[in-house]
C-alpha cells in the first residue's frame, strides 16, 4: 500500500503520526511510506531517519496527499486539507467528529475513509489508541495546571503540594477513566489532596484500593460537585463518552461558586468539554478567565510534549496501521472487530451511531460496506 505522512498543520502541533521506526517496519513489508518533508522535526526525527528505514520523503502536503491509498495522521484535517483529500483515500487518524460539524460534513462530502483511532474500541471497552494520549494528557493536566495557578498567571497563587506548616492545594477530578487516573496518580504525587469522582461504584472501587492515602473517591453528581468545588484550587474535566459528545458537569452559574483564581482544565474538550464554559484554545494562547476563574482548554495537549507523544502513539497505532496496510481496510476491519469500530465515516456516509446523533445525520450500518 501507498501510505501518506503529512506534517500536522494544526496550531502547535508538533506530533508526527509515524516515527522512523514505525515507517521501518511498514517498508520492510513492502509498503511504500511518503513523509512529508520535516514532518518529524517538531518530535525530533530528521527526515534522513526516515530515508534510512525506507521511507521517501515528499516537499509538500498536496505531494503526499496526492500520491497516498492510506494517509496516517496525529490530529484531524482542518480546513486548508478538505479539499487535498480524494474519494475513497482512507484516513487514519483522531477525527473527534461529534466535537465540530463542518469536519464531519466535509468528509461526508469528499467520500473518503475516516478511521478514527478514538472509537477503536476493545471488548473490555478500553480504547487502546486513545490511551496512550490520555495517559500523557492527564499528567499535563496536573502539570499546566499546577502552573496556572500561579499568581502572575491569574491563579490563586497555591502550590499544590504545599510545604511543612502549609496544607496542600486541593485537586477535583471529574471523571475516573484514564485521564482522570494518570491526572490523580500525578497530582498525588506533587502531594495535593486529590479528590476524583466518577458515576462507576466499581471503578471508585478499585481507584479506592490502587490510590494512595491522600487521594478521596466521591460519587459524581450535581450535589456534590457544586458542594465540592467552593474550595478546590485545581478542577480538572477528564470525562469521556467515545465518539460523543461529553456530557456538561460545571455549568456557567457554577462558577460564581469558585474562588477567584480557581483554574479549570478541560481535557475533554476535544469532544465538547465537559465544563460549559471552556472552549478550545491553543498552546499559543492557552487560557482565558471568565467570573475570575482561569480556563485552560487546549484542544491538543500532548502536542506540547510531541517526542514522548510522538513515540507513544506510534507504539499503539502500528499494529493497526499494518493490518490496514496488509490487508486494505475493508478485510482488516472485517477481520479485527476493534478496528471495525473505527469506522465513522464511509464514502458520505455516517456509520457511527455517536457522530449521527450529534448532528442529527443519517445513520448507515457498517456492514453496509464490508
Amino acid at each position: 500500500m501507498i501510505i501518506g505522512v503529512p506534517k500536522e498543520i494544526k496550531n502547535n502541533e508538533n506530533r508526527v503520526a509515524l516515527t522512523p521506526a514505525g515507517a521501518l517496519e511498514l517498508t520492510k513489508r513492502g509498503n511504500d511510506v511518503y513523509v512529508q518533508s520535516t514532518a518529524g522535526m517538531g518530535s525530533g526525527f530528521k527526515d534522513e531517519e526516515y530515508v534510512e528505514a525506507g521511507a521517501k520523503i515528499l516537499p509538500t502536503i498536496e505531494d503526499v496527499y496526492g500520491i497516498a491509498e492510506m494517509i496516517i495522521k496525529v490530529k484531524e484535517p482542518i480546513e486548508p486539507e478538505y479539499d487535498l483529500i480524494k474519494e475513497d483515500q482512507l484516513l487514519f487518524t483522531y477525527f473527534h467528529f461529534a466535537s465540530y460539524e463542518p469536519l464531519t460534513k466535509a468528509m461526508i462530502k469528499n467520500k473518503s475513509v475516516c478511521l478514527a483511532y478514538e472509537t477503536v474500541e476493545l471488548p473490555d471497552r478500553s480504547l487502546p489508541l486513545l490511551v496512550p494520549m490520555s495517559e500523557v494528557a492527564g499528567r499535563m493536566a496536573i502539570q499546566e495546571g499546577a502552573k496556572y495557578l500561579e499568581k502572575p498567571l491569574k491563579g490563586k497563587g497555591v502550590l499544590l503540594g504545599g510545604v511543612p506548616g502549609v496544607a496542600p492545594g486541593k485537586v477535583l477530578i471529574l471523571g475516573g477513566g484514564i485521564v482522570g487516573t494518570q491526572a490523580a496518580w500525578m497530582a498525588a504525587g506533587l502531594g495535593a489532596r486529590v479528590t476524583i469522582m466518577d458515576i462507576s461504584l466499581p471503578r471508585l472501587r478499585y481507584l479506592a484500593d490502587v490510590m494512595p492515602a491522600n487521594v478521596d473517591t466521591i460519587y459524581s453528581n450535581e450535589y456534590n460537585i457544586r458542594k465540592l468545588i467552593k474550595d478546590h484550587d485545581l478542577i480538572v474535566g477528564a470525562v469521556l463518552i467515545p465518539g460523543a459528545k461529553a456530557p456538561k458537569l460545571i455549568s456557567r452559574d457554577m462558577l460564581k461558586e469558585m474562588q477567584p483564581g480557581t483554574v479549570l482544565v478541560d481535557v475533554a474538550v476535544d469532544q465538547g468539554g465537559c465544563i460549559e464554559t471552556c472552549k478550545p484554545t491553543t498552546h499559543a494562547d492557552p487560557t482565558f478567565i471568565i467570573d475570575d476563574v482561569v480556563h485552560y482548554c487546549v484542544a491538543n495537549m500532548p502536542g506540547a510534549v510531541p517526542y514522548t507523544s510522538t513515540i507513544a502513539l506510534t507504539n499503539a497505532t502500528l499494529p493497526y496501521a499494518i493490518q490496514l496496510a496488509e490487508k486494505g481496510w475493508k478485510k482488516a476491519c472485517q477481520d479485527d472487530l476493534p478496528l471495525r469500530k473505527g469506522l465513522n465515516v464511509i464514502k458520505g456516509e455516517v456509520v457511527y451511531k455517536g457522530v449521527a446523533d450529534a448532528f442529527g445525520l443519517p445513520y448507515v450500518e457498517v456492514e453496509k460496506f464490508l
